[in-house]
């Protein structure tokens, strides 16, 4: 992080690189579409280019870069309009998949809009560090330190958001 403070295109690569999956993993949940989320990941590193100067050595460089993910997915899903959102995360209706899997593709992709359905009703302290740990791939310390929060309490969220989810889930599967 040093090298891209002092104006190194190169270590900004290696950057991208490190936390590119993980930032299109947090924007791909916040955006729910391929496209937004894309243009997320690549707003992410542009404004960590144009901030770079301000980066201080205090935490975690990925906190500090999925925070910035977070913030630019959210400003990109609200900035666009709801029923664009919708139709464009149909998206996957037009890759076909080999025949013999068809109900088995469908069936996942069921479950996952289920999970996302269920996911969003946890009240946003729950949903935050769960999505923070599941699509974000942090660690229980890492998002302590993402969100300054102590670690037990993202522990206590962690778990009553995961324990609301396997009831929901067992509630809409009965």
């Amino acid at each position: 992080m040093a090298d891209v403070k002092a104006g190194s295109a190169d270590a900004l690569g290696v950057l991208h690189d490190r936390y590119c999956d993980r930032t299109y993993s947090i924007a791909r949940s916040v955006c729910r579409d391929d496209g937004r989320a894309q243009d997320a990941v690549q707003e992410t590193f542009i404004a960590i280019w144009k901030a770079r100067a301000t980066y201080e050595q205090r935490g975690n460089v990925a906190a500090w870069v999925l925070t910035i993910a977070r913030r630019r997915a959210i400003d990109i899903a609200r900035r666009n309009d709801p029923h664009v959102a919708r139709r464009a995360s149909d998206e996957w209706l037009d890759t076909v998949p080999a025949p013999g899997c068809v109900a088995e593709h469908v069936q996942r992709r069921m479950q996952a809009r289920g999970l996302q359905g269920l996911l969003a009703e946890l009240p946003e302290p729950q949903r935050e560090v769960i999505a923070l740990a599941f699509y974000g791939q942090l660690t229980h310390t890492e998002i302590a330190e993402h969100l300054q929060l102590a670690a037990g309490t993202v522990k206590g969220r962690m778990r009553l958001g995961l324990q609301r989810l396997r009831g929901d889930i067992q509630r809409v599967a009965s």
